[in-house]
């Protein structure tokens, strides 16, 4: 399938305008911020701080704002006519996941700076959260394919966000029973095993988390690039 990086970018340009414009999702940049302010006064040594800055930073800025920017374009029945144009599907999902991408991974990096956390690997933990923010891309535009308004998307991404950031805290509430060890294998719960290695850590330690959160990224996707080009189809 042909990309075009010009239509894509006319795409990221179109988003950034219309971004710029809605204060009720732009909004979304300072939650990692203010967390991270929030958690700076007892630093890095709270223990999973980290970890839940991120995790819930990926739902309420990049789950979300994508979420709603795909809704927003069904809403307005603007979606119908960038799937009629010469751009292709992946000029369409690159051009409005571009600038989800980029507010988070700079949102996450300001956050994480402010937090004053220091990764014990740098290029593992880059490479998790790059990862996750593309998973959480797609899983936002799943939702918002979903979704008829905006407002729809807000709360179709209640399911994903207990989905995706339960899964660290489920063993404080519910217990340490054995059928919830499947809840290891979470895109969150690699996240914050990743962020938690100190020094001594093996090559498996770096591997085993970052290839979970590949796997999980590469379903999650193609589940949505499927379901995009089954909405080109059905409308």
């Amino acid at each position: 399938m042909s990309i075009s990086l010009k239509r894509a970018r006319a795409i990221f340009v179109k988003d950034y305008k219309e971004f710029s414009r809605n204060y009720a999702i732009s909004i979304c940049l300072i939650v990692p911020i203010l967390f991270a302010f929030l958690f700076r006064s007892a630093g890095p040594s709270l223990p999973g701080a980290i970890g839940f800055l991120l995790n819930i930073s990926l739902v309420l800025l990049t789950c979300l704002v994508q979420a709603c920017l795909i809704a927003e374009e069904k809403e307005r029945n603007t979606l119908r006519t960038l799937m009629m144009t010469p751009a292709t599907t992946m000029d369409v999902l690159i051009g409005k996941s571009a600038l989800v991408f980029v507010m988070s991974a700079v949102a996450l990096a300001i956050a994480t700076y402010i937090l004053g956390y220091e990764p014990a690997s740098l290029w593992a933990v880059m490479a998790a959260v790059i990862l996750s923010i593309i998973l959480y891309i797609a899983v936002g535009t799943i939702c918002g394919l979903f979704s008829k308004t905006v407002l729809e998307a807000s709360l179709s991404i209640i399911p994903a966000a207990l989905i995706f950031t339960a899964p660290p805290v489920a063993p404080l509430l519910f217990g340490d029973y054995p059928i919830l060890k499947l809840l290891d294998y979470t895109p969150s719960i690699q996240l914050v095993q990743l962020l938690e290695l100190r020094t001594g850590f093996t090559t498996v330690d770096l591997l085993k988390p970052l290839l979970i959160i590949l796997a999980w990224t590469v379903v999650f996707t193609i589940v949505s690039v499927v379901l995009y080009q089954r909405r080109l189809k059905d409308e």
